[in-house]
């Protein structure tokens, strides 16, 4: 069974192109390389000892994937291609809506035209907005508090209207909480061009002398110990998620809707100590103001994705830091030389 992986080369896809060989398949990955690198495609296909076809390829660009689809027999497609910084989305939205959306109606127009209608979708747990409560299940009212956000639900909401129209389609919303950590072989893992947007990438350059101080967004929010708190998730255990989500469509499920995440928060100081275990090294940090869009408590009910799929996270925030600190140790300028 082929997989085609859009944006393949990425951090989350990458995890995933391994799994899915080590579970059989064949992938196809298509990336336009602008926040990935091409050394995580050779990574895996020697960690795996297989090979991936591999397309540098915009998926705005149309005639470029019919081409890739008239090439490949597809029967599935993993949908990761998009911009993801919340912040920086906030700057810079009309690049995000013209990306992520366009890029999506593309894809899914390609889709259709070669008769490709089985489709898991990366979506996120920034569409439940500010949640009321938590922990946050699947039927949780939906919104957004940042362009980012917004393009994840949108690409939700097209996805349903697309399935109401045509019943043939099996469509999977895996709604991923916070990946972190990396493959325990230390030779994959998260790599952000630049200064990184995320936490952890950022506290791994700070333990690895390649940052100054971590920056935390504020301490004065209504939690235990004032941070933000979020429900991470190992990228691994995120990757197998999206198996089982594969498993399930050959089940002919119709359009169905998954949070993964692990079911706890932990703090940004959590994370800061858990790291300062990892590495044994005391981690300098500074509070400055909170960021605009972000949100105080949100972890997951991961309860739906353990009965219909038999699923369930298995790796702790000790494994997630320990497995994030050994990748940045052996690559400390990520993938590039």
């Amino acid at each position: 069974m082929k997989i085609l992986v859009t944006g393949g080369a990425g951090y989350i896809a990458s995890h995933t192109n391994l799994e899915l060989l080590n579970a059989g398949y064949d992938v196809i990955a298509i990336d336009n390389l602008s926040n990935s690198c091409m050394e995580s495609i050779t990574r895996v296909e020697k960690l795996t000892n297989k090979k991936i076809s591999f397309y540098e390829a915009d998926i705005l660009d149309k005639d470029r994937m019919t081409k890739i689809f008239q090439e490949e027999k597809i029967d599935a497609v993993i949908h990761f291609a998009g911009l993801k910084a919340v912040g920086e989305s906030c700057s810079i939205p009309l690049k995000y809506y013209k990306n992520n959306l366009s890029g999506t109606i593309t894809l899914l127009e390609v889709m259709q035209e070669f008769g490709v209608k089985n489709l898991v979708f990366s979506s996120s747990a920034t569409v439940y907005g500010e949640p009321k409560s938590v922990p946050v299940t699947e039927e949780f009212p939906l919104s957004a508090t940042n362009p980012y956000g917004r393009t994840k639900l949108i690409i939700e909401d097209m996805l349903r209207d697309l399935y109401q129209s045509d019943s043939s389609w099996n469509i999977a919303i895996l709604r991923y909480f916070n990946p972190i950590g990396a493959h325990e072989s230390g030779e994959i893992g998260e790599d952000p061009n630049g200064i990184p947007n995320n936490l952890v990438p950022y506290v791994a350059k700070v333990a690895a002398g390649v940052l100054e101080q971590i920056n935390v967004f504020g301490d004065d929010y209504d939690t235990p110990d004032g941070t933000g708190i979020r429900d991470y998730i190992h990228v691994v255990d995120l990757a197998l998620g999206h198996i089982k989500a594969i498993d399930k469509l050959n089940q002919k499920p119709g359009l169905v809707t998954y949070n993964l995440g692990t079911g706890v928060g932990y703090s940004v100081f959590d994370i800061i100590r858990n790291y300062e275990k990892a590495c044994n090294i005391k981690l300098p940090y500074v509070v400055t103001d909170r960021r605009p869009g972000d949100i105080p408590i949100t972890y997951a009910d991961p309860t739906k994705a353990f009965k219909e799929l038999g699923w369930k996270a298995e790796r702790g925030i000790e494994k997630m830091c320990e497995d994030s600190y050994r990748w940045q140790s052996k690559n400390p300028n990520g993938y590039r030389k």
